[in-house]
This record gives structure tokens, sequence and C-alpha cells, in this order.
């Protein structure tokens, strides 16, 4: 059994150093963008991130009416 887990973790951890030095030899190596909003195709569709939408979504507009104030427009 730990000699299992021992060769995983030793897999894992060759994997993860090779993948650091792809990442140091590239040019401009950098992690890929695996967002949503990174994709060209995706926001050529007007898809964007449903975190970022959210966030959008939340903010309050120039023009909203408060649900206060539409509460107190109809007991008048």
């Amino acid at each position: 059994m730990l000699e299992t887990i021992l060769i995983s973790v030793l897999i894992v951890a060759i994997c993860m150093v090779l993948l650091a030095i792809g990442i140091l030899i590239k040019k401009n190596g950098k992690f890929p963008n695996t967002h949503v909003s990174g994709n060209k195709a995706m926001r050529k569709k007007g898809i964007g991130c449903v975190q970022s939408q959210d966030r959008e979504a939340r903010k309050t507009k120039k023009w909203s009416v408060s649900e206060t104030s539409k509460k107190e427009n109809n007991n008048l």
C-alpha cells in the first residue's frame, strides 16, 4: 500500500516538473487560459463566464429602482 502511494506521488511530481520546464523554456511561457472568457470562439458568440455575468448583473444600474421604492409606491 505504501509503495503504491509513493509511486503515485513520484509520478505526479515528475509530471509537475515537466510542466514547469515546458513553461520555463517557452519564450512567453505561461499557463494556458482555460477560462471561458479566454476562448475567442465563445467571445464571438457572446458567451461569457457565469461569474462575470453574475457580477455584472448584481451591479446597481444608474437608473434602476430599488425594491423598497416599488413597495412604497404600491401602498399609495
